[in-house]
């Protein structure tokens, strides 16, 4: 499952969806991101930590409340838990892990843990709140409309970029919680790029780089996607089409998409 690694990173990455798990570890702490997807994955990732946390706190980064970055969620029931605060107080949680139930239904699945929503320590509430934790310092920003809970993180001084489900690689921008928001939010993370020294970007889906000119290049692809979605749904289909190899079994999303550009006030940008 090893994805990306790194002195201080070590990026998982399922099978489904190139879904990506993140560890982050110094001498004095532990973070990970949204423990997922299948069970020998997810066994895999806690192996890991059970080999490298001694006597170090594990703190789970959630990113945002979507079932399959939660699902994992009850195999570290020692991990102090950081999220939105949104996230925290999600009006929803039952449906989420009734989501993860009729996964595990369709699949017929077992887990030796029982998946639970998240018990969230650490809220956050605003752009830019700092976190210390031991020799890391977290900074977080507010990314809604992929989900109105999402939250982008920059963990200094090793300048890493955990994005959640926003500048992928595999994904186009799947907008589930409101289309001017997600512009804004988009340019968010350009700001976070020129603000930030960030050496390495993690996406929720896809794949890690340590290339400054890609990063700069997602911004661009969901800009461009999102600035061409609500008057010319058919150059933005086009343009993922070409962009991302999977689009093919993605493009009901991109439909739903020009629905909710159609519905935003920016139709006359």
């Amino acid at each position: 499952m090893i994805h990306f690694k790194n002195d201080h990173l070590t990026v998982f990455q399922s099978s489904l969806y190139q879904t990506t798990s993140a560890i982050i570890q110094t001498d004095d702490v532990m973070i990970m991101t949204d423990p997922n997807w299948l069970p020998h994955e997810v066994k895999e990732i806690r192996e890991h930590v059970d080999k490298k946390l001694g006597d170090k706190q594990l703190y789970i980064l959630y990113t945002h409340s979507d079932f399959d970055h939660i699902i994992g969620s009850g195999a570290f029931p020692e991990a102090k838990v950081i999220a939105s605060e949104e996230l925290k107080h999600h009006e929803h949680k039952e449906e989420i892990i009734q989501k993860i139930h009729q996964f595990d239904q369709r699949y017929y699945i077992k887990r030796n843990y029982n998946p639970h929503y998240p018990s969230v320590d650490y809220a956050i509430s605003r752009d830019e709140e700092k976190l210390e934790l031991g020799d890391l310092s977290l900074t977080f920003y507010k990314a809604p409309c992929h989900t109105h809970d999402g939250l982008f993180t920059v963990i200094e001084p090793l300048g890493i970029f955990l994005s959640g489900d926003y500048l992928s690689d595999v994904e186009f921008p799947f907008i589930f919680s409101g289309y001017i928001d997600y512009k804004e939010t988009i340019k968010k993370a350009e700001k976070i790029l020129q603000m930030h020294t960030i050496r390495t970007h993690v996406p929720g889906h896809g794949s890690v780089t340590d290339n400054r000119h890609e990063m700069a290049r997602r911004v661009e692809d969901s800009t461009y996607y999102l600035s061409h979605l609500s008057q010319e749904g058919e150059k933005a289909e086009a343009f993922c089409s070409e962009r991302y190899d999977f689009f093919e079994g993605m493009k009901s999303i991109h439909f739903e998409n020009i629905e909710m550009a159609k519905k935003g006030a920016g139709l006359d940008e």
